[in-house]
């Protein structure tokens, strides 16, 4: 399946034209999907994933769907509940960062472990795999997920150039999800916890020192002019965050066949792969940013990044006792997980 945006749209008008969507049935049928997030409508996600999406999802149903974007909480709440939104229907589709409500849905966090992820295509492929076989009639049986994927590496901006954990001592950084925080504790930082919105602020005013955040973000919250140096991580990522795009169940089902077939068809998947991927690759172009502001970009090598590793190793071993205290096998998710990312690699 071509995920590029012409191909997904050529593919998706095939789809409405095969199944006869004409004027009369858009007479007869009209859904309105309120599509709620919490980045400005500039950034890469909104930008090139979410707006490519429903404007897929329009462009397949002849105009029977109509996606209504509100970036920035424009529905209210805060990101942590955009979740919960989804599930009682104050919004009919979300995109939120699955670690904004902690612990809530234990097994995704086998791709936030550190040092766990290969790149952003592959691991947001295993995650998709991985959530229909695991996680979709368990953690996720309350609301329709169409999407789940990852960003590419994360890392760390920071207002003092950091090489080692010990440089990190004494500092506040904001990390993303739960995994995250106990990574910035092992390594020696005071984690602080709050939504990627709030992180502009919390640099300006020195609530914050740092934070982890992937490159492809920091242009819409200005982090290269806020921070002067950054460090990342070759080989695999110090961290990643995953996320979902997540329907209203009671909305999904009221959909007829031939609309819920629209959904389908540019959902899933290669959805999700299109997701992270395109995620990833805009990380180039946000890093240029930095580049071209004269900052300091730090890129430790595999064998400088060998400590980092190692002060991080800890958590894997709590993360498996706290999985098997909720009858979760975290060794075989661990396992699973590498496996499919491997196999996508190869």
């Amino acid at each position: 399946m071509n995920f590029t945006r012409h191909g997904f749209l050529k593919l998706a008008g095939a789809t409405a034209l095969a199944m006869g969507l004409g004027a009369t049935s858009a007479l007869a049928q009209e859904v309105t999907l309120r599509l709620h997030q919490f980045l400005p409508p500039q950034a890469n996600v909104p930008k090139l994933i979410l707006d490519v999406w429903a404007d897929n999802v329009e462009e397949a149903s002849e105009g029977r769907i109509k996606v209504e974007r509100y970036p920035s909480m424009q529905l209210g709440g805060t990101p942590p509940e955009l979740i919960d939104q989804a599930i009682d229907g104050v919004a009919d589709v979300v995109w939120t960062v699955v670690g904004y409500t902690p612990g809530r849905y234990p097994s995704t966090e086998v791709f936030e472990l550190p040092f766990m992820m290969t790149n952003a295509r592959a691991a947001s492929s295993a995650y998709w795999q991985m959530f229909e076989k695991h996680m979709k009639d368990t953690e996720f049986k309350d609301v329709h997920i169409l999407g789940a994927w990852v960003h590419g590496p994360g890392m760390l901006h920071t207002n003092k150039e950091v090489r080692t954990p010990d440089d990190l001592q004494g500092m506040k950084i904001r990390g993303g999800s739960r995994l995250a925080n106990k990574l910035l504790e092992k390594v020696g930082a005071t984690p602080v916890g709050m939504p990627v919105p709030a992180i502009p602020e919390g640099l300006s005013k020195g609530v914050i020192d740092g934070t982890t955040i992937p490159w492809e973000v920091t242009p819409a919250l200005k982090i290269s002019e806020l921070v002067d140096n950054h460090t990342e991580f070759s080989g695999n990522a110090l961290y990643v965050l995953t996320f979902v795009l997540a329907m209203n169940k009671d909305k999904y089902e009221s959909l007829p066949d031939d609309l819920k077939k629209v959904v389908d068809d540019n959902s899933g998947l290669e959805f999700s792969i299109f997701a992270g991927g395109t995620q990833a690759d805009a990380d180039g172009p946000a890093r240029q940013v930095a580049v071209d502001l004269g900052n300091n970009i730090v890129t430790l090598t595999e064998e400088e990044a060998e400590v980092w590793r190692e002060a991080a190793q800890p958590i894997y071993d709590e993360w498996i006792a706290e999985m098997k205290e909720k009858d979760i096998d975290g060794q075989a998710l661990i396992d699973e997980a590498r496996a499919l990312m491997a196999d996508y690699d190869k």
